[in-house]
């Protein structure tokens, strides 16, 4: 399937704000969801992101980052966050306080096992422990290829 450039569905990504830094969130709103994986692969994960983005969009509080966060990668699920500006009637809201630590990564998503190791590495080195990792997918697959980078960020709460 072809990509059209000129149809934008993600923000092309820019790294230099999140790379090596640390961000304090306080009480930052986010939906909250939950995609079954098989082995690792996300299904359904596109309907996920339609009904959410729907929701998001009919409240009015989209946020033009669109910061979209897996937590709890396992064989079979992770739960989808969903950056907003203020809460979604109806729908799963969480929210996320503290200090992370920002590290950009590019490549295809079979590296994550090695960028975890290399956020672990780097947590350590500043003399800090990691309370949990989070995984920022900067972009969808189609905007990926069409930038021609995939970037992830882990952000370890510190």
């Amino acid at each position: 399937m072809a990509i059209d450039p000129s149809q934008e569905c993600c923000p092309k990504f820019d790294p230099e704000p999140w790379d090596g830094k640390e961000l304090t969130w306080t009480d930052r709103p986010f939906v909250r969801d939950h995609v079954r994986c098989f082995l690792h692969i996300p299904l359904g994960f596109a309907g996920v992101m339609t009904r959410n983005l729907a929701a998001i969009e009919a409240a009015g509080v989209a946020d033009p980052q669109m910061v979209v966060l897996a937590r709890n990668c396992s064989l079979w699920g992770m739960d989808l966050l969903l950056g907003t500006i203020g809460d979604v009637p109806g729908a799963s809201m969480t929210r996320l306080s503290g200090t992370f630590l920002a590290k950009v990564f590019e490549g295809p998503y079979s590296r994550e096992g090695q960028w975890r190791r290399e956020m672990d590495a780097l947590v350590k080195a500043r003399g800090r422990t990691a309370h949990e990792v989070l995984a920022y997918y900067t972009t969808c697959p189609k905007c990926a290829k069409k930038y021609g980078k995939n970037y992830v960020v882990l952000l370890a709460k510190i």
